[in-house]
């Protein structure tokens, strides 16, 4: 049996963060699969961390994996620097442990599955933020580190 790093024992909810829009998706509770949710139209700071909140207490959510924006080079930019700044303070609202993983080929991977999908630019544009979430913790789930 391989040694597990930090094993999840709960839903993860896993964040894309943007300025506009989070996406997101859960984890079910055995760490296997992940959903979808309804991306959150950010409004204020304050506004979008009690939303968050209602959602991490509401699905029982143990682990908040939220997307690290690196450069490709693997160096940290300004996106990268505002969202460690907003995940905590999600973190001390919600006092729900961060992980960050590494998103950088997750918008585009979205956004190739969504054009291959046939659906209307409009339409891909209201999804791109979800499906990088899932992507983003499917990647997670799937490197074994969300699973006891």
């Amino acid at each position: 049996m391989e040694f597990q790093e930090n094993p999840v024992i709960g839903r993860v909810l896993a964040l894309d963060v943007g300025k506009k829009r989070i996406g997101l998706a859960l984890s079910d509770e055995l760490g296997i699969t992940a959903q979808g949710l309804p991306t959150l139209y950010r409004t204020t700071i304050r506004e979008d961390l009690a939303a968050l909140q209602e959602l991490v207490i509401a699905r029982d959510v143990k682990l908040l994996l939220v997307g690290h924006p690196l450069n490709m080079s693997g160096t940290e930019g300004r996106q990268a620097v505002y969202t460690k700044e907003f995940a905590e303070r999600l973190r001390k609202k919600t006092d729900v442990a961060v992980r960050y993983w590494d998103e950088r080929l997750t918008s585009v991977e979205a956004g190739r599955v969504l054009r291959s999908s046939g659906i209307s630019i409009e339409k891909r544009a209201r999804a791109v933020d979800r499906l990088s979430a899932v992507l983003l913790l499917e990647s997670f789930l799937d490197s074994g580190r969300g699973t006891t």
